[in-house]
């Protein structure tokens, strides 16, 4: 899953370029109104959860960490894990009969040389902890030297033309709080307003803001971040009189090619696709076990015991009745990349074709809660509801889970994971995940056991996203959930009005 800080592309570490396509916190309780949206559990759903196990599913995971361990500790899109794990995913589908293909694209990587600020002249001469932008444009040999100029600092400061008075920023470098909007937005209502230069400072804590852009064409003038009392020492001293900094970035963007794999049963309407997806790629810093080596290997395991049903072979075994598509995406981690490339590359009717999209990204978190993506929005937090017949895939998953006695609650669609570019196109999404470096509450330890206090995966992002820290009783539910998910909408789409 990505980081909160790449929500809505706001920081993406690398950016999809060009593309060629090789192969196209409340305890929710299901009501009996939304009990009566599911379809009634087949056959096929309930023989899928019956033979997907955590101890199967294990096999994959252990093959990711061995994949991570041989390739400089991680399986990031544009490195050879991720090209290793690729390869793993679509060889043993292949084998299971799957119709397999990989699906390239470019992506570009920012490789910061310089990052520097420097108050110049004054009373207090100095240097800042600074974090250049990702894609952010360089600046000229030596640095950009100016004055600074203030953008309003408001509910949501820096985001809006009014934010930068008429011809108080030509010729400078604007300060900008953090918060409310894009830094994407922020850059460009900067530059409308003449300024030559970017400066964030956090709204929060002792680091620098750490912000980026989605591309290098993103990067319209030299952008960098700054902590929250560095840009309000500033701010204080720029009241007083014109204060000059110096910005002095270098980045160079290099570009990459990574792939997603898509699969798909050889049999079922091609009219009617139910896709369900997860990500491949770890961040740079660790092997992503269950970032999201645990969704990743949740999908092998299901569509290999869903192939083993018969799926792909003709007179034998349980035809699915609708085409099934598994996808594994790459840059995730990165900005949706992969998910965003595939769904763009798709026809309108090929958009229409596809049913409903299920997502499953962080699975076995060691400090687990059980959500589930909030499709009805009844929670009444966040970005609302998702496309109609997302409230019926939350019934669905949450009547499952009723009936197996686990308790659950909901999750905003936030635009963290892959079903972003799904639910932009209209598409009803859903799915689940056990969180990320969210804060388990006193309630959530009650409910679900663990740790109250203490991040849902302390090793988010980390070098210790590893075999050794997951639960594997939530992986085992999750599993479960993904079975009578795909099985069932395999077999009837009835609840989605399909």
């Amino acid at each position: 899953m990505r980081s909160i800080r790449h929500r809505r592309r706001s920081i993406p570490a690398l950016a999809a370029l060009a593309a060629v396509a090789v192969a196209a916190p409340v305890l929710l309780a299901a009501t009996p109104a939304a009990a009566a949206h599911g379809p009634r559990e087949g056959r096929l759903a309930k023989e899928l959860v019956e033979e997907v196990t955590a101890r199967g599913a294990y096999r994959h995971l252990a093959k990711f960490q061995q994949i991570a361990d041989a390739n400089g500790g991680n399986r990031a899109a544009g490195t050879p894990g991720h090209a290793a794990s690729a390869a793993y995913v679509h060889d043993t589908l292949a084998k299971a009969g799957y119709q397999v293909s990989y699906q390239d694209f470019d992506i570009y990587e920012a490789r910061t040389r310089t990052e520097k600020t420097t108050v110049v002249g004054g009373a207090d001469p100095r240097e800042l902890a600074t974090a250049a932008f990702t894609f952010t444009k360089s600046t000229p040999a030596g640095g950009l030297t100016a004055p600074l100029a203030l953008a309003r600092v408001d509910e949501s400061p820096g985001c809006t033309a009014d934010d930068y008075p008429a011809g108080a920023f030509a010729g400078k470098i604007a300060l900008v709080k953090r918060g409310a909007c894009t830094f994407v937005e922020k850059q460009k209502a900067a530059a409308a307003a003449g300024a030559i230069g970017v400066i964030v400072y956090n709204h929060s804590g002792t680091t620098p803001v750490r912000g980026g852009f989605s591309s290098p064409a993103e990067g319209i003038v030299p952008s960098a971040g700054i902590t929250l009392a560095d840009g309000e020492a500033l701010t204080a001293a720029a009241a007083k009189g014109e204060v000059t900094v110096r910005l002095d970035l270098d980045q160079e963007h290099v570009k990459k090619t990574t792939r997603n794999v898509i699969a798909e049963t050889r049999g079922g309407r091609s009219d009617r696709v139910v896709a369900v997806g997860s990500h491949l790629d770890s961040v740079t810093e660790g092997p992503g076990i269950n970032d999201n080596g645990s969704g990743s290997a949740g999908l092998l395991e299901v569509a290999l015991k869903l192939a083993d049903q018969g799926a792909n072979k003709k007179g034998k075994g349980k035809q699915t009745t609708n085409k099934v598509r598994f996808a594994w995406w790459s840059a995730e981690e990165l900005g949706l990349l992969g998910s965003e490339h595939y769904v763009a590359q798709l026809s309108d009717q090929q958009k229409k074709d596809i049913a409903l999209y299920l997502n499953f990204d962080m699975i076995a978190s060691p400090n687990p809660v059980q959500f589930v993506y909030d499709g009805d929005d009844s929670d009444k937090t966040g970005e609302g509801a998702g496309p109609a017949g997302s409230d019926r895939i939350e019934a669905l998953i949450n009547g499952f889970l009723d009936k197996k006695g686990k308790p659950h609650e909901g999750s905003d669609f936030d635009g963290r994971s892959d079903y972003g570019p799904f639910i932009a196109n209209g598409i009803p999404a859903g799915g689940t995940f056990t969180g990320a470096e969210g804060i388990k509450t006193p309630e959530q330890a009650a409910r679900y056991g663990g740790t109250a206090g203490a991040p849902y995966d302390p090793n988010y992002h980390g070098a210790g996203d590893t075999l050794k820290n997951l639960d594997l009783k939530a992986f085992d539910t999750n599993l479960d959930v993904i079975a009578h998910a795909v099985g069932t909408y395999a077999q009837d789409l009835s609840s989605l009005g399909r």
